[in-house]
């Protein structure tokens, strides 16, 4: 796919801690309505090393909401709405491993959903997609995630395993024990189905994810308190601006090789006959979908 005309804006989703983004140009909150409902928040435009930056708070400015609460939808449709091609996921974590200490940044390449009380897809009864989500993070953004990381000199680890589990309390040790012999590296609450949501809107997603804790594994830390992990992320959140601000000319760099995989992943998803399809829910996904559905503008 020739890259010509093809440019990134990359959205920025901005977790616990992380609820502003500086050195932004231009800058400007607006309100962006999805007919999925009502996003975490207005939304930070402007330009960062002069290319298009979309922050958004996930909890909201205050943090007002749990990882339940979350309207995941919105969200994800409020971006792409937005021209976002490209996505930086930001979340606090608590680690499952040893070597993965507080303050240390994962870019996570897999993960394990253990969530159960959210909406997971755009799709459903009316029009419905079966998109893969066998590598659901973006080899390119994670890539240029590392290599600012390395540059700038952040602990972190390439790749690794998150577990999204429900909330909002933390997990029991029983649990936390199990998730250790799966093989998991880090867990926390919101990148499901963020990550699901931003495949079927094609756009690229890749997480970075901000270790606190040790969950309630560890024998010599302690239980996880919300004191311990709050003195982290306030810790972590400089770090992780800066990231941001280092990685954004990288990804927009990679726009010159155009289209990337997850770019199109609704190719070939779409399963329900056009004669079948609901017109009113073929409508909600003008620009999750308009591509593959002959409505985006």
């Amino acid at each position: 796919m020739s890259g010509e005309g093809y440019r990134a804006v990359v959205g920025v989703i901005g977790g616990s801690g992380v609820y502003d983004i500086e050195g932004l140009e231009e800058r400007r909150w607006q309100a962006v309505e999805s007919p999925f409902g009502k996003p975490s928040d207005e939304m930070l435009f402007g330009r960062l090393n002069g290319t298009e930056v979309v922050f958004l708070p996930r909890h909201g400015r205050g943090h007002p909401l749990s990882p339940s609460d979350i309207n995941y939808r919105a969200n994800i449709d409020a971006l792409k709405r937005s021209g976002v091609t490209d996505i930086i996921s930001v979340s606090a974590v608590g680690s499952l491993k040893e070597e993965l200490s507080p303050g240390t940044f994962v870019m996570v390449d897999q993960f394990i959903d253990r969530t159960f009380a959210r909406r997971k897809s755009f799709f459903g009864t009316g029009c419905v997609a079966h998109v893969s989500m066998a590598e659901p993070v973006c080899a390119v953004i994670s890539a240029c995630l590392a290599e600012t990381a390395e540059e700038q000199g952040i602990a972190h680890q390439r790749g690794g395993t998150y577990l999204v589990m429900e909330g909002l309390q933390f997990s029991s040790k029983a649990e936390s024990a199990l998730y250790r012999t799966w093989g998991c590296d880090v867990i926390g609450m919101t990148n499901m189905p963020e990550a699901k949501l931003a495949r079927e809107a094609e756009m690229g997603y890749a997480t970075v994810a901000m270790v606190t804790d040790y969950d309630c594994w560890h024998p010599d830390h302690g239980h996880v308190s919300v004191e311990k992990v709050v003195a982290v992320i306030r810790a972590n959140a400089e770090h992780a601006r800066s990231l941001v601000a280092g990685a954004v000319p990288r990804i927009a760099a990679k726009a010159a090789e155009g289209p990337r995989e997850c770019h199109r992943a609704l190719d070939f998803a779409i399963i329900t006959a056009p004669h079948a399809r609901d017109p009113e829910v073929v409508a909600k996904l003008d620009a999750v979908a308009g591509r593959v559905l002959g409505t985006s503008e």
